[in-house]
């Protein structure tokens, strides 16, 4: 089905290395809580999931920052459960509290029941992906995206969030060729799901692989990264001619940026705690970074945000610019954004995103 032509490509060229006029800048979960807006929409549709599995409604909250913000992409408005709740986990999300699952995954019995979902108890989120992308109209690209195996896999078993990952790790140590059945299924699972919403229609796909950072070295490699190269190596490299950029985002994944340089995949994404320039200077021009200021930062007065924009965009240095491709860099925050964050303080800071990289690129 056609789309309507791209009008700002600016993200999508940042992530193929090649140069753009200013720093590309979205937010991980832009469309969320601290917008008056969204929270008037989901009061509309009763629950979270009833905002997720309605596409009109999910396509208004993923346009809403948009109206608001001179963001340069659109995120899908989706959970990264929507996988395991499809595998019949019965995912719910209790107000205050965060998603919980009605069944969890910790015996052989378990595992034995898991298979790769039938992608059509996702059909709701790539309506909502086709939805989203012909309202757009071409003003910036969609990104799809996924769950990591491993992050999908703590949740599983865990049954919702945890402050010490104790059911989950203990089923890693005391029995890791279960583990390894769970991530394989979900590794599969993740590639299926994210090329059928290329396939309806993302310009673009992230894994977020948010509880990485929680296992130990060398356990990461194992139980993590294996699983997301995994993920990586089943999914489309083009649609219709024109390539489906990969974005992998790893919390806490800075001590292993000399092994995911290796991923075979566009963009990585950086937390909060990791220098830019370092970071550029390790992964080398295998890869555009993404990030990566504190989101607390939106928490200061303005002219605060600026000043802090301005290090980070300095931090990375110079992106590349003219023909060919090189070091490039989208802005984000460090990690999704806080409900509590004052609307007209991401207007600050995509406003000074967009200015200061243009002056960086003049200072050239």
């Amino acid at each position: 089905m056609p789309f309507a032509p791209l009008q700002n490509d600016s993200f999508l060229r940042a992530c193929l290395r090649q140069s753009t006029d200013h720093t590309p800048v979205w937010l991980m979960r832009q469309a969320g809580r601290y917008l008056p807006e969204y929270c008037a929409t989901r009061a509309k549709a009763g629950s979270f999931m009833g905002l997720a599995t309605n596409v009109d409604f999910a396509t208004e909250v993923t346009l809403q920052p948009l109206e608001r913000y001179a963001l340069d992409a659109a995120i899908l408005f989706s959970d990264i459960l929507t996988v395991p709740d499809a595998m019949g986990l019965g995912l719910s999300f209790q107000v205050g509290e965060g998603p919980k699952f009605a069944k969890t995954v910790r015996t052989e019995a378990d595992v034995a029941t898991l298979a790769v979902p039938d992608m059509d108890k996702l059909r709701y989120v790539f309506d909502a992906v086709t939805s989203i992308r012909k309202a757009l109209n071409g003003r910036v690209p969609l990104i799809g995206f996924s769950g990591s195996p491993w992050t999908l896999a703590c949740y599983m078993v865990e049954g919702g969030g945890s402050d010490d990952y104790r059911a989950v790790k203990s089923l890693m140590y005391s029995r890791p060729d279960l583990m390894h059945q769970i991530l394989a299924i979900n590794a599969d699972s993740v590639a299926t799901y994210l090329n059928a919403q290329i396939d309806a229609g993302a310009q673009a796909v992230m894994v977020f692989d948010s509880w990485g950072g929680v296992l130990a070295d060398g356990k990461f490699q194992e139980f993590s990264l294996a699983y997301t190269r995994r993920v990586l190596a089943q999914l489309q490299r083009e649609k219709d001619g024109v390539v489906i950029p990969r974005l992998v985002f790893t919390k806490g994944g800075g001590l292993w940026l000399d092994e995911m340089k290796f991923l075979d995949c566009e963009v990585l994404g950086l937390d909060w705690t990791v220098n830019l320039a370092k970071a550029r200077a390790q992964v080398g021009d295998s890869k555009a970074l993404q990030g990566n200021i504190d989101p607390n930062v939106l928490f200061a007065p303005p002219e605060r945000i600026d000043a802090e924009v301005a290090a980070v965009l300095e931090s990375f240095g110079q992106p590349h610019m003219g023909a060919g491709t090189g070091p490039t860099h989208i802005f984000n925050l460090g990690h999704g954004i806080s409900q509590f964050t004052p609307p007209e303080h991401v207007t600050a800071l995509v406003n000074a995103v967009h200015t200061h990289s243009r002056r960086l690129r003049t200072a050239a």
